[in-house]
C-alpha cells in the first residue's frame, strides 16, 4: 500500500510517498481503507520532530502524519464489538504515536472505538475535515463546563477547530463572541457567533467591550495566552487548544486569577459517543465541513507548505 510519511525530519520535502505491506487486523480492531486525510498543523510537527520521543520508542520509519482519515471499512477483526460492517463509510481519529501511524496510508487499522460511520450525505474528502478539530473543540467546551446562556469568547474563529467550537458553543445553549479579520467577518457570523470583534493586538479590550464583566472562558484556538486573559472573568477559564509540551502551550495551572486548562484531543481517542454526535451535528447541518483544497497524496509536501503559509479556510485534504 502506498503510504506518505518522513525517513528523516526536516520541511515539506522530507515527505516520501513508499509503499509498504498492508497492515494486518487484530481482535478488536477495524481496517479502513483510507480515501482521505485531512492536513493539520499537528502534521507539520510531527513532519519537523517534535514527537520524536514518542516515534523512536514505538514505531520504525517511515513516521506517518495525519490524524483524520475517512474512507471505507474494509475488514473487521474478530471478537470486535462494533455496530459497523464492512462496505460502509466511516471516518476516525488517528494518533499517529499510536502502532496504527499516522492516517497518511492507504490502509489503516484502528481500535474499533475510534471509526464511526461518516456524515450521510457527505464525500470521503468532507467527512475527513471532521474527527480531529471537532473533537478538539468539543473536549475544550467540556473541559470548561459552562453553563447554558454563558458567554464564551473563541480566538481564532475562522479557522477549522475556532469555527467547530463556534458551533459546538452555540449547540450547547452558549453565546459567543468570536474575532476576525474583516475577510472573515462575514463567515464567522455564518458560523453562528453572537458578536464578533477585531482580531489582532488589543482584543480582549473588544471582548470586554461586548462582555463587560467578562467572559466565563475562552477558547484559545489562535495561542493568544495571557492576550486574552483580561476579557475572562475573576476565576474564569482559559481553554489552550494543543497538548502540554507542544509549541505555544502554557504548562501554568493559573494565568493571573483564571484557570489553564490544557485541551489535548489523545485522551478523545476513544470517545465514540462524542465523535459520533458530531456526526449527527453535521448531519443536521450544524456543523460546517469546510474544504479548502483538495491534493493527490504524492503531493503531501505542497499541501503541507501551504498550511504553513498560513491563511488557510477550512481544511487541506489528501486523497488516497
Amino acid at each position: 500500500m502506498k503510504v506518505v510519511g518522513v525517513f528523516q525530519y526536516g520541511g515539506p520535502d522530507a515527505l516520501e510517498a513508499v509503499d509498504v505491506p498492508v497492515p494486518e487486523v487484530g481482535p478488536g480492531h477495524i481496517r479502513l481503507r483510507v480515501h482521505a486525510a485531512a492536513v493539520n498543523p499537528s502534521d507539520v510537527l510531527l513532519r519537523k520532530g517534535f514527537t520524536d520521543p514518542y516515534l523512536s520508542d514505538q514505531l520504525t520509519p517511515p513516521y506517518r502524519p495525519g490524524m483524520d482519515a475517512a474512507g471505507i471499512v474494509d475488514e473487521i477483526g474478530p471478537d470486535t464489538t462494533t455496530d459497523l460492517k464492512v462496505g460502509d463509510r466511516v471516518m476516525a481519529m488517528v494518533i499517529p504515536i499510536d502502532p496504527s501511524g499516522g492516517a497518511y496510508a492507504e490502509y489503516v487499522v484502528l481500535d474499533a472505538r475510534q471509526v464511526v460511520k461518516a456524515p450521510v450525505g457527505t464525500t470521503h474528502v468532507e467527512a475527513s475535515t471532521l474527527p480531529m478539530n471537532g473533537l478538539t473543540a468539543r473536549h475544550a467546551i467540556d473541559v470548561l463546563g459552562l453553563t447554558e446562556g454563558d458567554w464564551i469568547a473563541v480566538t481564532g474563529a475562522a479557522g477549522a477547530v475556532g469555527g467547530y467550537a463556534i458551533q459546538l458553543a452555540k449547540a450547547d445553549g452558549l453565546r459567543v463572541v468570536a474575532d476576525a479579520g474583516p475577510a472573515d467577518e462575514e463567515l464567522v457570523r455564518s458560523l453562528g457567533a453572537d458578536e464578533v470583534v477585531a482580531r489582532g493586538e488589543g482584543v480582549a479590550e473588544r471582548f470586554l467591550q461586548v462582555v463587560p464583566g467578562g467572559v466565563e472562558a475562552v477558547v484559545d484556538a489562535a495561542l493568544m495566552g495571557g492576550e486574552v486573559v483580561g476579557a475572562i472573568r475573576p476565576g474564569g477559564q482559559l481553554a489552550v487548544v494543543r497538548g502540554d509540551g507542544e509549541p505555544g502551550t502554557s504548562s501554568l495551572g493559573e494565568l493571573g486569577n483564571v484557570k489553564v486548562k490544557n485541551v489535548f484531543v489523545p485522551e478523545y481517542r476513544f470517545a465514540t459517543d462524542k465523535l459520533d454526535a458530531l456526526r449527527v451535528l453535521a448531519e443536521e447541518g450544524r456543523l460546517s465541513l469546510r474544504v479548502a483544497q483538495e491534493y493527490p497524496a504524492d503531493q503531501a509536501a505542497e499541501a503541507h507548505r501551504r498550511i504553513e503559509a498560513g491563511g488557510v479556510r477550512g481544511r487541506l485534504v489528501l486523497r488516497f
